[in-house]
């Protein structure tokens, strides 16, 4: 199936057509090679993933886990969307926020020398590095909000909680001659927010 357009495409058995054409690439235990895969666009889907971390399928939550975690184990992010990608076709989705949510985190030492690990909601186990940074933003209220790259441009946020314990992991540092507060991991400082606007907090 070819199409052009950015319409949706019939739903009909949409994710049944979607499993069948991943076939072995979804049983295999490496994730699916994705990347290197250059099928046909085929239009948009009607599958969201909330900023939550649920996934939507015709307005209605996926509600099977082994589901949900073969669509995520071949999404990608191109440069204009978000797509569910199989050796056959390329679909898009819609995702409000990141793709993932980073529900389980596990620290060890300190400073530098910090090691910190997730577990996503798909069960993904990402450690930070240099590869798998921790990016910070703030939310419209003036919280932070911390991702990290599971892999491509895809990547995970962290609930509250761990937003709160990641905040309390961080310190002080001269970056560039600008007081900035972050977070040390594996080795990188990642910048949290000018120290001028933690100051008193």
């Amino acid at each position: 199936m070819t199409q052009d357009s950015n319409d949706p495409i019939p739903t009909s058995g949409a994710l049944e057509r979607l499993g069948a054409a991943l076939g072995s690439a979804a049983r295999a235990k490496k994730p699916p090679p994705v990347e290197r895969w250059n099928p046909p666009y085929c239009g948009e889907i009607d599958m969201r993933i909330a900023a939550d971390g649920t996934w939507f399928y015709n307005g209605t939550p996926i509600g099977r886990p082994a589901l949900v975690k073969l669509f995520a184990s071949v999404l990608r992010k191109d440069p204009d969307r978000f797509v569910l990608v199989t050796p056959v076709e390329r679909v898009g989705v819609v995702v409000e926020d990141a793709p993932f949510q980073a529900v389980e985190m596990a620290v060890e030492g300190e400073g530098d020398g910090r090691r910190i690990a997730f577990r996503t909601n798909v069960d993904d186990l990402v450690s930070v590095d240099a590869d798998h940074p921790l990016h910070f933003e703030r939310d419209p209220a003036g919280g932070v909000k911390p991702y990290v790259r599971v892999r491509g441009d895809l990547w995970a946020r962290a609930t509250r909680a761990l937003a709160y314990d990641l905040v309390d992991l961080g310190e002080e540092r001269d970056v560039d001659g600008q007081a900035v507060f972050g977070l040390s991991a594996a080795g990188c400082f990642f910048p949290i927010a000018p120290a001028s606007e933690t100051a008193g907090a």
